[in-house]
């Protein structure tokens, strides 16, 4: 049996996951956006997205639209093989109990 992944299992960064995996795949959401989203505040979102980001499942982007800082928030593609897996690991676990 495969365990499924303590990254994407604690319950925020599951949502966080999945919301970035319903973007296209190189689609990018401003972090005001995604907070807005998934009703987090700031700094928990922030924490978060660092343990994603360590993992290396999400890409925080910081630059600047005119003079105004913005920050974007992308799922990398080892992020989306990540949750797919992850994905994948649930259904196999829910089908062998029904």
């Amino acid at each position: 049996m495969t365990d499924l992944d303590p990254v994407i299992h604690a319950a925020a960064r599951l949502r966080i996951s999945a919301t970035l995996a319903s973007l296209e795949e190189g689609d990018r959401i401003t972090f005001p956006r995604l907070q807005e989203l998934l009703d987090m505040t700031a700094g928990n979102l922030s924490t978060h997205l660092r343990k994603l980001e360590d993992a290396e499942y999400v890409v925080v982007e910081k630059t600047h639209k005119g003079r105004t800082p913005v920050t974007y928030v992308a799922l990398t593609r080892r992020g989306r093989r990540a949750f797919e897996d992850y994905t994948d690991t649930l259904r196999s676990l829910l089908g062998d109990s029904a």
